[in-house]
């Protein structure tokens, strides 16, 4: 790589890297289970840090990044390119411009992942996004089944692709905001992976527009069916700075995510998707976990920041976790056969990943 995009630089330890060349902005990557422990390394050089999605595993570890970045003067920014991107900004400004009157609410869904699995990793972008539109959550309430009942403490388990620990092969989670906003955001298992699914809806009192990361549609009815007199989408253009050019090698989104961190750092001020967002993202995930395990509504922010499957769990006496695969196909497969979920579904799955 460094061959190919000739860089002379390189190195193979972090702190090497880190005293040698004093980077301004270190991007992590890597699976869930590292971002805590790479990022207090990466902040105690002063450098900002770039942060895969989630911000980290749980909730004490996500507040003692954010404390020590403080301390040291840097910013986090966690990569959710979307909340930045092309469409949604499209969708922003037309809520903000008042083209569907005042929010009332959002319906979203994932892409048909296992739903806890779905929540970490792709229901992070939906929550993410919407918090642009919305402001922050202050109560979630949720419903959470695995083989079509209420989860118990032998559901809880170690997350596909190291994020953590979930629990739910179907997640149905209600959120409240101000002003009488709500969203719904489903997470359920479908016999088949589906991009076209992930995105929402958002509902106002004068029409509707659509958030998906390939486009923004505008509808001029705030209730209507099918049949309706102009119940048809209208295109939203994207929105762009002026120096983003259609040619440009690089994906729209992250194009336009990055040029939000240099604006933000060039600025003094935090990048839309900052650490502080990132948090919150996560305080709604676990609220949403511990939701469905208790069966209560959740108040945000959390109190205890310990994980609430983890504390579940071991209050019910379960001992350790059971390890599971990390790779997304084994991992159903052997949760599959904890299920009795049928052959052929299973082969299906695994094949198709």
């Amino acid at each position: 790589m460094g061959d190919r995009l000739g860089v002379a630089a390189r190195f193979d330890d972090l702190d090497e890297m880190s005293q040698h060349i004093q980077p301004d902005i270190v991007a992590i990557p890597t699976g869930t289970e590292f971002h805590f422990e790479l990022g207090m390394r990466v902040v105690e050089y002063g450098a900002h840090i770039d942060i895969e999605k989630p911000l980290c595993a749980t909730l004490d570890q996500a507040d003692a990044l954010l404390i020590k970045a403080k301390e040291k003067g840097v910013q986090i920014a966690v990569h959710h390119q979307g909340r930045s991107g092309a469409a949604l900004q499209a969708v922003s400004r037309a809520l903000k411009a008042g083209k569907i009157g005042r929010l009332r609410q959002i319906l979203g869904s994932g892409k048909g992942y296992y739903g806890g699995y779905g929540l970490m990793n792709i229901g992070t972008h939906s929550i993410n996004a919407m918090l642009e539109l919305t402001g922050p959550c202050s109560h979630v309430m949720a419903d959470i089944r695995t083989n079509g009942l209420p989860i118990g403490p032998e559901d809880v388990l170690p997350s596909p692709s190291g994020m953590g620990i979930i629990a739910g092969e179907d997640i149905t989670a209600t959120m409240t905001f101000e002003n009488r906003v709500t969203a719904i955001l489903t997470q359920h298992r479908f016999p088949e992976m589906d991009s076209t699914a992930h995105g929402f809806e958002v509902f106002g009192t004068e029409g509707r527009l659509f958030w998906h990361n390939s486009g923004a549609w505008f509808k001029s009815t705030a209730h209507s069916h099918p049949g309706s007199p102009g119940a048809d989408w209208e295109t939203l253009p994207f929105v762009y700075p002026e120096h983003y050019h259609a040619n440009n090698e690089a994906a729209a989104d992250e194009y336009l995510y990055v040029d939000e961190y240099i604006n933000a750092l060039d600025e003094d001020r935090s990048h839309a998707s900052s650490g502080q967002e990132g948090l919150h993202v996560m305080e709604i995930m676990m609220a949403i976990f511990e939701s469905g395990a208790y069966r209560r509504a959740v108040a945000l922010p959390q109190q205890d920041r310990e994980h609430p499957l983890v504390k579940w769990r071991n209050d019910a006496g379960l001992g350790e976790l059971v390890e599971m695969p990390r790779a997304y196909g084994a991992w159903l497969d052997v949760e599959g056969k904890r299920l009795g979920w049928n052959n052929l579904e299973r082969q299906h799955r695994v094949k198709r990943i």
